[in-house]
């Protein structure tokens, strides 16, 4: 692949300041012709979500754009109020990774009555026709590479079972929750249909395996209750696909104070959260997608700053990275449009293969050389 030719702007960097879960780079800037680009974010709480945060506002920054970066608290309203905020303030452009893929419609009618153009970042944001474009992980892929995991670890095609296990999902206003459910039962379905899978709780579709909020409380509070309900008499759970790692980490402290079976089920994740990581080196969990956030930010800001510049993008930017992603316009409807997107590749991540983590300069090993930290 290619290098990417990201062109540097020779502005100064500004200074910021951080109040109320937002980060403004300093205001003194509005008179030198400085764009300004408004980030959303989710939740500062959430390690994922923090990072893709801080990584996007250093990109831009250092490139001499003024940010405004908000997080959200996982609050769907109060997000919206943060975007009408960055609207009122008028930034240039928006950048918004979604707490909820259906509630910011009627805001972004805004953004479009002031030429504001939108950019969906890691969710697509429903029935809104402000989107240009969308910038994400193939998450349909994320979810097919969980129950891939799943059906080898089990080998599912060369033994009789029958295996049971239970299906974790993430929050159900979350448009790549779906696409991680669909993913990973396009592989899974045909072993439960067939009676090789068995979900002992019955909970097989999205709406009922959902976690509010993505969080591991109410993913440990969930488990326990299945645990209690159906696995009681020590019955033998083999595996449970959780869609990313926050999800896995309540899993995996529920079957510790509340499983009677004996064995270690297989539990699979996402995202490369560092609590995860340990647990993958202890063995508790078996495996993490990993989604390079810094890929993700790159590819963000190579398309934001297209549009900033008044440049189309399209297909042929793919080919300027040096990481793999595609091109897709007919993939990602919204409800209202079919939304141009970058969709970059996740890999698996197991005990045998952590090394590749170190390699991205965001993890390196700790003072043991057993399990690892971020490097950042």
């Amino acid at each position: 692949m290619k290098k990417i030719l990201a062109a540097i702007l020779s502005a100064a960097m500004v200074g910021s300041l951080v109040s109320c879960g937002s980060t403004k780079s300093s205001s003194n800037d509005a008179g030198k012709g400085k764009k300004t680009i408004g980030i959303a974010m989710p939740a500062q709480e959430l390690e994922r979500w923090n990072s893709d945060g801080e990584y996007l506002k250093n990109k831009f920054e250092s490139a001499g754009y003024n940010v405004e970066l908000k997080f959200s608290n996982n609050d769907a309203v109060k997000q919206n109020n943060d975007i009408v905020g960055m609207i009122d303030d008028g930034v240039d452009l928006l950048l918004i990774a979604a707490v909820e893929a259906d509630t910011l419609s009627a805001t972004l009618d805004s953004a479009v009555e002031k030429n504001i153009p939108v950019v969906a970042y890691d969710r697509l944001i429903r029935d809104s026709s402000a989107i240009t474009y969308y910038v994400s992980y193939d998450n349909f892929e994320v979810g097919r590479l969980q129950g891939e995991f799943i059906r080898d670890a089990l080998d599912l095609d060369n033994t009789a079972g029958p295996y049971n296990i239970e299906i974790v999902a993430g929050d159900s206003g979350d448009y790549n929750a779906d696409r991680f459910f669909k993913g990973e039962m396009d592989v899974l379905e045909e072993y439960i249909e067939s009676g090789k899978l068995v979900v002992p709780s019955g909970l097989k579709t999205f709406e009922l395996v959902a976690t509010p909020g993505w969080t591991s409380d109410n993913a440990k509070a969930n488990m326990t209750k299945i645990l209690n309900t159906y696995y009681s008499d020590g019955k033998q759970l083999d595996a449970v696909v959780c869609a990313n790692d926050s999800t896995a980490l309540g899993v995996i402290q529920a079957l510790d104070e509340s499983y009677k079976g004996s064995n270690t089920p297989v539990i699979t994740g996402q995202d490369g959260d560092i609590a995860n990581l340990k647990n993958i080196v202890d063995g508790t969990q078996a495996m993490t997608v990993y989604k390079n956030v810094e890929n993700e930010v790159s590819t963000a800001y190579e398309v934001c700053k297209m549009i900033l510049d008044g440049d189309i993008p399209t297909g042929a930017l793919v080919q300027s990275f040096p990481f793999e992603a595609r091109y897709d316009s007919e993939s990602y409807n919204n409800g209202v449009k079919y939304v141009q997107s970058y969709l970059l590749v996740p890999a698996v991540i197991t005990d045998t293969n952590l090394q590749l983590l170190v390699n991205t300069g965001q993890y390196k090993w700790d003072s043991s050389e057993k399990y690892l930290e971020s490097a950042k």
